[in-house]
């Protein structure tokens, strides 16, 4: 099996991922929550709390699950803000459904999984996450619809296609 390093190489609309899995940016005025992520996928690296979507779970359901295990915050009627599709040179791949709410509940608590904290939306520490975030977040954050594919080898970007989609009133 060829390793793909392009994301030109890849059949998008056809690709079927190995898993799926969500993310959920919790922001509070000019604040958004992030996690030191713990175990799994990411671990050690700085990202927004998310997982895999268990069998039967919708993103939406699955991104308010991941967020309250991992921060012990319940985020309300978060809406969907991009779709991210990755492949990593070992074989595994995964695709992505982001959330994004202005509104919670509950307290940040520690968990086994992360470390939650606040920190100003103009000073995300993207160098101490994902490589592809600093293309697609800010974005995200501003309203912007996104499709995201990423090639991964190990946690290097190899190569990546970010789009702007126009989905109105899709967001905010």
């Amino acid at each position: 099996m060829d390793i793909i390093k392009n994301v030109s190489e890849v059949d998008w609309e056809h690709w079927v991922p190995r898993e799926t899995a969500v993310l959920c940016f919790v922001r509070d005025a000019d604040k958004v929550m992030l996690i030191h992520k713990k175990t799994g996928l990411g671990k050690g690296k700085i990202n927004a709390p998310g997982g895999r979507i268990e069998k039967g779970e919708s993103p939406y359901d699955a991104a308010i699950r991941e967020t309250i295990e991992e921060t012990g915050i319940t985020p309300i009627n978060p809406v969907q803000g991009a779709e991210l599709s990755f492949i990593f040179t070992d074989g595994y791949s995964l695709h992505g459904t982001v959330f994004f709410a202005d509104a919670f509940t509950g307290e940040l608590t520690n968990t086994r999984e992360a470390d939650p904290f606040w920190c100003l939306s103009n000073d995300i520490p993207y160098t101490e996450m994902w490589e592809d975030d600093q293309y697609w977040v800010p974005l995200a954050m501003a309203g912007i619809y996104i499709k995201g594919y990423f090639i991964f080898d190990d946690d290097k970007m190899m190569s990546m296609r970010v789009e702007k989609i126009n989905k109105k009133d899709q967001r905010f």
